[in-house]
């Protein structure tokens, strides 16, 4: 759900009128170097026209510069306030959210003692009721429930967590509408999914990016050469006996250095973290926000991400010369302890073929269950001298061959053939028999496969890593549409793949999608990590981007919107430096004209005096900067291409012819109205 958010409300515009005032303190703004030396410049005014100091111009002239001076301060502090003030209006949401709950702890002896939420320590089990609110972000060890969890994802529609699986994480302040699950707390105080979301949101904390910080040093750069070229033009004037007020050299600065860019950079940035956040993707890191503009490579998690990820059991497929009822059994038997929903499904299906109820199945005293581990890639049950196991084949068939056995040429066969058809064979064996397959099937996301093109007509490889065998991942890979795919993955090979294409000849920048506590590693390694809101707690504090709605296809947004950052900064680079260009030739015929009228020929436009030449240039120089806070904030919007090169060079090309043609209109049109105000007063 896309969270739509006017700048234009009033709540909005008087909050950000108010930061801009307080955004006038000097050790605030001196965090951006082009506008602090603006400001300075405005007080030096503000002081010689107060005193009425001498000159060399008229009080009216000083006053009207001194005016202009410092409303473009405060245009550029209502840009970065304004950007600010959505991110903030969505934290006020959240911290109401956040209100205090009760929580109903489970002791070391069973007992429920009802404590506070925000006591609640990590590792701590808590026992959730229906329609109780979630005490704290963590992970369910037992149960299945429907969670509203629209106060954080604005989305009305109710979503199943399960213990086991990827969707067995919890957020705290969603609320449990029906069932009752246990919850392990996988947070402090003060460190939950949501205080991290408000801190984030609240777009004052943001850190610069590199480029960001890059772009800074170089509009400093620039200002420090403007800087030296006004000091060096007053002594030259004076050396040709011409005397050039304070105030117009004061003008002529802030009018050369790059103060439209300077005034927007900080809103650019908070806007594109914004933005994401109303596709509902918090960003937990500004760099990956920038990183993703640049994303060459995406892995993407098969389970729970480019698939609904509840493998269900439809079908049992015994072995040749087995009895149906014995694959049953045996399969119903390794999977009662089997808190997976796969294990479920299993149960579920068992219970329906047999025609029995959940009482008349329970395992004999001396059962043993072996839990699922990604070492072993099976599960089952020790009763007595029976040990049965279902897992995958390779792991099947080494359990079998280490006992004596052997898996069946026909056992391969019915693997291959559900494998083929995209759904995940499960081989079931007891001791050295192998007695049959179950079929689980999973189904690929909705619309996963036009957002994976989409992501390949920008020249982005999207590549399926998944632990499932190569003929499932390859029918899989072919109905999402993705380039590539890499089959029978552990941890440490989704690690070392993110590594590689970071460390080869290209060093690509690379994106990983998970939910996992598998995909931790990757997603702590990837450039961009996004992880799932669904998914456990540990794929969310590895990743640096979580997606509220736990849909893969929002990298499209998050790239998108990485692009147009990337895309906007330098639009705007290249209109505020092509307007200096434009205000050179309104500023230097005025300071020059006089005693060299041959200097004259640069007015190009024509201006009426030298004092409203001046005046018109810095008029303009300040408006410009509120007229162009919403293409800031909104962006330069991206259209998919393979060629971002040629995209960013015609949108310069767009920005920088723009920026040489509006000012010569924008200072002509105020010159006009200058004169004809009569404030047009002489030099």
């Amino acid at each position: 759900m896309k969270i739509e958010t006017s700048i234009f409300q009033r709540k909005i515009i008087l909050n950000s009128l108010k930061g801009s005032i307080i955004r006038l303190n000097p050790i605030t703004l001196i965090r951006n170097p082009v506008m602090f030396i603006v400001e300075i410049g405005a007080l030096i005014t503000t002081i010689l026209t107060i005193f009425n100091i001498y000159t060399g111009v008229s009080f009216i002239f000083d006053l009207q510069i001194s005016i202009w001076l410092w409303f473009t301060v405060l245009f550029a502090n209502f840009a970065e306030a304004i950007a600010e003030s959505q991110g903030k209006a969505r934290a006020e949401s959240l911290k109401r959210t956040r209100a205090e709950a009760p929580a109903n702890k489970i002791l070391k002896d069973g007992s429920i003692e009802n404590v506070s939420a925000l006591t609640l320590q990590r590792n701590d089990c808590v026992l959730i009721k229906e329609n109780e609110i979630i005490p704290s972000d963590g992970d369910i060890i037992e149960g299945t429930a429907l969670v509203d969890e629209s106060a954080i994802t604005g989305e009305s529609a109710p979503v199943i967590r399960e213990s086991g699986g990827d969707k067995s994480g919890v957020t705290g302040g969603t609320k449990l509408l029906s069932g009752t699950i246990k919850v392990r707390i996988s947070v402090n105080p003060g460190e939950t999914f949501l205080d991290n979301m408000i801190s984030m949101v609240e777009s004052a904390k943001r850190q610069k990016t590199p480029n960001e910080r890059a772009l800074e040093i170089l509009l400093l750069g620039l200002t420090v050469i403007f800087l030296t070229v006004v000091i060096t033009l007053s002594a030259f004037s004076d050396y040709m006996g011409i005397t050039i007020p304070i105030a117009i050299l004061i003008a002529l600065l802030v009018c050369l250095m790059p103060t439209t860019i300077g005034a927007l950079l900080p809103a650019i940035g908070i806007a594109g973290m914004d933005r994401l956040l109303q596709h509902n993707v918090i960003a937990l890191s500004g760099r990956a926000v920038e990183a993703a503009g640049d994303v060459s490579v995406v892995l993407l998690d098969k389970t729970g991400t480019i698939t609904l990820g509840n493998r269900m059991a439809t079908e049992f497929i015994p072995a040749e010369g087995v009895d149906a009822k014995e694959l049953i059994e045996a399969s119903l038997m390794s999977s009662l302890a089997d808190e997976t929903p796969e294990g479920r499904s299993i149960v579920k299906l068992g219970k329906k073929e047999l025609k029995v109820q959940g009482k008349d199945i329970h395992p004999s005293k001396e059962s043993v269950f072996v839990p699922f581990t990604p070492e072993t890639c099976m599960s089952g049950v020790d009763a007595g001298l029976k040990k049965i196991r279902k897992g995958s084949t390779n792991a099947i068939e080494k359990f079998v061959t280490n006992n004596g056995g052997s898996v069946p040429a026909e056992i391969k066969n019915i693997v291959d053939e559900i494998a083929v058809k995209g759904d995940t064979p499960l081989v079931v064996a007891s001791n050295t028999q192998v007695l049959g397959v179950i079929r689980l099937k999973d189904i690929v996301k909705q619309g996963i496969k036009k957002r994976l093109l989409q992501l390949r007509h920008m020249g982005i490889k999207s590549i399926m890593i998944t632990g499932d065998n190569p003929l499932t991942a390859a029918s899989i890979a072919a109905e999402a549409g993705v380039d590539d795919f890499s089959a029978e993955a552990k941890p440490e090979t989704k690690l070392q793949m993110i590594r590689d294409y970071q460390t080869g000849d290209q060093q690509y920048l690379v994106a990983m999608i998970g939910d996992g506590t598998n995909d931790a590693p990757a997603l702590a390694q990837a450039d961009v990590a996004v992880a799932m809101s669904a998914g456990t707690a540990a794929a969310r504090e590895a990743a640096n981007m979580v997606d509220l709605d736990s849909s893969p296809s929002k990298l499209l947004d998050i790239v998108e919107i990485g692009k147009e950052i990337l895309i906007t900064r330098g639009a705007l680079t290249t209109f505020s430096v092509a307007n200096d260009v434009a205000k050179y030739f309104a500023i230097v015929p005025a300071i020059f004209a006089s005693v060299y009228p041959q200097i004259g020929v640069l007015n190009i436009m024509q201006l009426s005096s030298p004092a409203s030449a001046v005046l018109s240039a810095v008029i303009f120089n300040a408006i410009v900067i509120p007229f162009l806070i919403p293409l800031s904030l909104s962006g330069v919007k991206f259209r998919a291409t393979s060629s971002v090169s040629r995209l960013l060079g015609l949108n310069i090309m767009i920005y920088g012819v723009g920026g040489l043609i509006i000012p010569f209109i924008g200072i002509k049109a105020i010159d006009i109205v200058i004169t004809f105000l009569g404030l047009g007063v002489k030099i």
